[in-house]
């Protein structure tokens, strides 16, 4: 057996001038950049002009849906992909150039298994090992730790076709980390997975990063924003947003949500003209979910909440409960994504009175 499985990075096509790991030296800096990156295949525009910075020691959620741009961006920072423009750098290297020692603290997991099926669990995981030059006594203690760590000794005689869809995605992230590598991507590593199965692999993520490993996560599942360090939302090839989780729902929202329930009905737009809720923008937006219930947006919601109870007390209306509105990360990303869309409707729409012809829209993105 000569060839790593397709999808795989395989160090033996790389670079052989700096095979000590102990080459990658670097300074610290953030583990993935990337700048003004666009991808096309055949005139189709896949990802637009992205511009990010992941810090070692985290991970980055890459959210989006199908045709996104998320495999694209993948494929990009393995060096399976060059950019068709802008610049592309992981541990300090564009990947297309990759040293064999910077090949080796890389870790890839694609989509859809592709690994040996023929082999067992542990053989699979030894031969893995072995691409990266782990001698045999080494190989014998990572492969161990790893199928251990994963939950995967006990089946580690079993050929990998018989494997469970949850231990498969295991198998290949134990495949992923055998050489113990500094940054590990991985493409939709819980899709077709069950809930409780999706939490056991994000479970082993934490776990990763609170060891100093790098993550860079894409899920079609929204909700798992919450797992990560930072997310990016992706739609149509653009980055619409690049923020922390929380950063998500400020973004979204405008600001910190309270919902406020009273004991009788209030006016939200008399509300809005109190001059306590007015002085240094307190308050930004109020609207009326019942004629008793109302959320409140401002900047701060904890710092607002008294003198909100004031205004709203001062016409005799008395507040009966307050609580953080938190909509899903599914409705989040719902609201970004249509902000982005009427933007670009607005900015695509002639002006009253322009008989020019309007812009021609972008490509299709995949």
């Amino acid at each position: 057996m000569s060839a790593a499985p397709p999808g795989t990075i395989d160090p033996s096509t790389t670079d052989l001038t700096a095979a000590d790991p102990s080459a990658v030296d670097r300074p610290p800096g953030p583990a993935i950049e990337l700048r003004d990156v666009s991808r096309r295949f055949d005139g189709i525009l896949a990802l637009d002009q992205v511009s990010l910075d992941v810090p070692r020691g985290s991970i980055l959620g890459l959210i989006g849906p199908s045709g996104s741009g998320k495999t694209t961006a993948v494929r990009l920072l393995t060096g399976i992909l060059a950019p068709t423009s802008g610049e592309v750098r992981v541990l300090g290297e564009e990947p297309r150039r990759f040293r064999r020692a910077t090949r080796e603290q890389i870790g890839y997991v694609p989509q859809g298994f592709l690994l040996y099926p023929e082999l067992t669990a542990s053989e699979n995981v030894d031969f893995m090992a072995s691409l990266f030059g782990l001698q045999l006594r080494r190989r014998r203690q990572r492969v161990r730790e790893v199928l251990e760590l994963l939950d995967l000794w006990s089946v580690r005689g079993r050929q990998a076709s018989a494997l469970s869809g949850g231990m498969q995605r295991r198998l290949e992230l134990a495949c992923a980390f055998v050489h113990d590598p500094a940054v590990l991507f991985l493409d939709e590593p819980t899709v077709g997975l069950d809930p409780l199965l999706r939490k056991s692999i994000w479970r082993e993520l934490h776990r990763l990063r609170d060891g100093g490993r790098t993550l860079l996560v894409t899920t079609q599942y929204v909700g798992e924003a919450q797992e990560c360090d930072r997310v990016v939302l992706l739609a149509e090839g653009r980055l619409i947003a690049f923020e922390t989780p929380e950063g998500l729902r400020r973004k979204a929202l405008g600001g910190d949500v309270v919902e406020v329930e009273t004991d009788e009905p209030v006016d939200a737009d008399r509300l809005a003209e109190h001059p306590v809720l007015l002085v240094d923008s307190a308050v930004t937006r109020i609207s009326q979910r019942s004629p008793r219930s109302l959320l409140v947006v401002s900047p701060d919601g904890t710092t607002v909440t008294p003198a909100l109870v004031d205004a709203i007390e001062s016409s005799g209306v008395h507040v009966v409960g307050m609580r953080d509105h938190r909509p899903s990360f599914d409705d989040i990303f719902t609201m970004l994504v249509e902000r982005d869309r009427e933007r670009d409707d607005t900015a695509a729409a002639p002006s009253e009175g322009d008989d020019s012809p309007g812009k021609s829209p972008e490509p299709g993105r995949r």
